[in-house]
Order: C-alpha cells, then sequence, then structure tokens
C-alpha cells in the first residue's frame, strides 16, 4: 500500500530521543513505531530494542497480543541481564493489565505472570552489573503487590466429582 521512508543513521538518536519523550507523553503506539522505523537501519541498537520492548508493554491494557512482539525483542538483546530484566518487564506488566481488567477469577493467572516475573528478576539479580539494582526494586514490587491483593494467589486444585462410569 505505502513504502515505508527510511531513516538516515545520522537521525537515530534523535528518533530514539523523540520515541522516549513519546512514550512519556502516554503515546506508546508513536514510540512503537518510530523505534521500528530506527531497527529497519540499526537492527542490532540495544537502547532502541529496550524503549521498543517498553513502548510494547505500554500497550498491555489493550493489546495483550503484543506479548509474542515483546518476547522477540528480548531475544534480540545481546545481554544476558538484559534478557532477564526486560522478560521480567514483560511478565509483571501483562500481570497488571489482566489486574486492571478485573476479570473474574483472574486472581491465579496473575499470580503466575508475576511469579514468573520475580524468577526472572532473581535471574537478573544473580548476573546483575556492579551498582544496579533494578531487578531488586521490581521483585519487590511484585512481592508487595501480591501481598496487599488476596486474590492473588497459586491456582488451588479443587476437589472434583468423579466421572460417572457406565
Amino acid at each position: 500500500m505505502f513504502e515505508l521512508k527510511t531513516l538516515s543513521r545520522e537521525a537515530v538518536p534523535r528518533a530514539l530521543a523523540k520515541a522516549e519523550r513519546y512514550r512519556l507523553l502516554n503515546e506508546p503506539g508513536e514510540a512503537h513505531s518510530i523505534c521500528l522505523d530506527v531497527l529497519a537501519v540499526d537492527p542490532d541498537n540495544q537502547e532502541v530494542l529496550a524503549t521498543l520492548i517498553l513502548a510494547l508493554t505500554d500497550q498491555f491494557d489493550h493489546q495483550p497480543s503484543l506479548v509474542p512482539e515483546a518476547l522477540a525483542a528480548v531475544a534480540r538483546l545481546s545481554d544476558g541481564y538484559e534478557r532477564a530484566y526486560y522478560t521480567g518487564i514483560i511478565q509483571e506488566r501483562r500481570a497488571k493489565a489482566l489486574l486492571a481488567h478485573r476479570t473474574p477469577r483472574s486472581g491465579p493467572s496473575v499470580y503466575e505472570w508475576l511469579r514468573n516475573a520475580m524468577t526472572r528478576y532473581e535471574e537478573a539479580d544473580a548476573i546483575r552489573p556492579p551498582n544496579n539494582d533494578d531487578a531488586r526494586l521490581r521483585w519487590n514490587a511484585c512481592a508487595r503487590l501480591i501481598a496487599g491483593n488476596p486474590d492473588l494467589r497459586p491456582m488451588a486444585d479443587e476437589p472434583r466429582e468423579p466421572l460417572l462410569s457406565e
């Protein structure tokens, strides 16, 4: 339909700043689009990949179908710490989006997303760079969210009536 216009490599820093600004203005779709434009000319740009992941997670409230795209962007990160940390971010933000919808009986699903995020944060914490406690901060936020919400519990094995045999 339309042929997208290609950015110049020299415009990448300015485009990244603009993407971050759009995120701060709560316009993650715009930031997402800019990140795709930058990645078209600089596919291994780690800072843009991180911004893309955050822009995608900013949209989880209305577009949970973006989770696979966010996970695919994480797979392109070259650093093990960053991969673990941003996987945790994706899982935590998916949990929060699910919680915000207040779907009946979603507590166990939200709990599982948060526990998975906490596991990723523990992995990141084990290999964190010096003076970087970001994963610990996120782990604590998840723990507090679980502790403060009685509906967030693991799936209980409910007793079931045996099936009648003929």
